[in-house]
C-alpha cells in the first residue's frame, strides 16, 4: 500500500579526493554541478531532475554511502511516517531544515541490514537544467560525459535483508518487484523494492557485512547511450566492472564502473515498470548469474566482492 513516498531524493556518498570525484560524477558521468555548501561538499543533480540535487559528495577518509533519501508528499506525511519508525522500533533522528542546502526537514532512520535511509517532504525545486519550462526544447547542448538523466537507484549490500525489506513495505509502502531466492533453505539472497512505478527504487544483496554500498545507477535514455558511456570509460581508462550488458532482472541494459575512490556507479536503460498488482517475479539463487549479467550468464568477482 502506498504511503506518500514518491521517489528516490537523494544519495551522500563519501569520495577521498574531491576534486577527482567531480570530474567523474560531473564530467564523465554528465551529472551537473548545481552548488558547493560552507562543509566542503558538493551537489549535483540529472540535467531532467526537478529537484535542486539529488547526489551529494562528502570527502572523508573512507569511501561508501552516508544515506540514502526518499521524497514524501507533504509534511503530514512526514509526521506520520516519522511517529510509525518510531513505533515500528527504528532508532530515528530529526535532521533540521537547510543541513543540506535547499532541502528541508528530514527524518534519517536505521535499518536491519545497516544502512541509514532519510525522508523529506521539502527541497527547493530548480527545474530542468537547460531547458525552460513552457515550450521546452527536447534536451540541452552542452551536457557533458554520459549525459545521465536522473539518479535512479541504490544497490545496498547487508547481512539481514529480510528486515530491510519488511521495515521499508511495512511503514513506507514499498513493493517487492524481484527477488533471488534459494530453492532449498528458502532464504531471500536479493530484494529489488520499487515505491514508484520503475523497475526499482533501492535494491539488496545479502552479504555478512552491514552497512555496505554496492552502487549508486543513473538513467540514460538508450542502449546507445550506454555504449556510448563504454566508450567514454575506455577513452578516459575509467575501470571497468562489467558490461556493457542486459540483466536478467529489470532487463535493463547497463554498465558498471569505478569512480576514483573506488565507489562502483552504473548507467542504464530501459528496464521493466511496477504496478501495485504485480505479482513478486523470483529468481532462483543458482540462476543469479544469468539474472544479474543476461548474455554472459555468471558473475564477476569484483561485482560479487567489491564493496565499499
Amino acid at each position: 500500500m502506498r504511503k506518500g513516498v514518491m521517489r528516490p531524493g537523494h544519495v551522500q556518498i563519501r569520495v577521498l579526493d574531491m576534486d577527482e570525484a567531480v570530474v567523474h560524477y560531473r564530467d564523465r558521468l554528465g551529472l551537473i554541478e548545481v552548488n558547493r555548501d560552507s562543509l566542503g561538499r558538493v551537489y549535483l543533480k540529472g540535467w531532467t531532475e526537478i529537484d535542486a540535487f539529488s547526489v551529494v559528495l562528502r570527502e572523508a577518509d573512507e569511501p561508501g554511502m552516508d544515506f540514502m533519501g526518499f521524497k514524501v508528499l507533504s509534511p503530514d506525511v512526514l509526521a506520520c511516517l516519522y511517529q510509525e519508525l518510531v513505533d515500528y522500533g527504528c532508532q530515528v533522528e530529526t535532521i533540521p531544515a537547510g543541513e543540506l542546502d535547499g532541502c528541508g526537514e528530514r527524518v534519517r532512520f536505521d535499518s536491519p541490514t545497516g544502512h541509514y535511509f532519510e525522508i523529506y517532504a521539502e527541497k527547493e525545486q530548480t527545474g530542468k537544467w537547460g531547458v525552460e519550462e513552457k515550450n521546452p526544447d527536447a534536451w540541452p547542448e552542452d551536457l557533458k560525459g554520459m549525459r545521465a538523466t536522473r539518479f535512479d537507484h541504490c544497490l545496498l549490500y547487508g547481512d539481514d535483508v529480510d528486515g530491510t525489506v519488511d521495515l521499508l513495505e511495512t511503514v513506507l509502502g514499498f513493493q517487492l518487484a524481484e527477488q533471488v531466492v534459494d530453492k532449498e533453505t528458502g532464504q531471500r539472497a536479493a530484494a529489488f523494492l520499487s515505491i514508484s512505478t520503475k523497475a526499482h527504487d533501492v535494491a539488496f544483496v545479502r552479504h555478512p557485512e552491514k552497512g555496505k554500498f554496492h552502487h549508486a545507477s543513473f538513467y540514460l535514455n538508450s542502449w546507445e547511450d550506454v555504449l556510448r558511456a563504454a566508450d567514454l570509460i575506455s577513452m578516459h581508462d575509467i575501470p571497468l566492472d562489467m558490461g556493457p550488458t542486459r540483466h536478467g532482472l529489470t532487463h535493463g541494459q547497463t554498465i558498471y564502473f569505478f569512480d576514483p575512490s573506488g565507489n562502483r556507479s552504473e548507467v542504464f536503460s530501459g528496464g521493466d515498470y511496477t504496478y501495485p498488482d504485480h505479482p513478486v517475479v523470483t529468481w532462483d539463487a543458482d540462476m543469479l548469474g544469468k539474472a544479474i549479467f543476461y548474455h554472459a550468464r555468471e558473475l564477476n568477482d569484483t561485482f560479487l566482492a567489491v564493496v565499499t
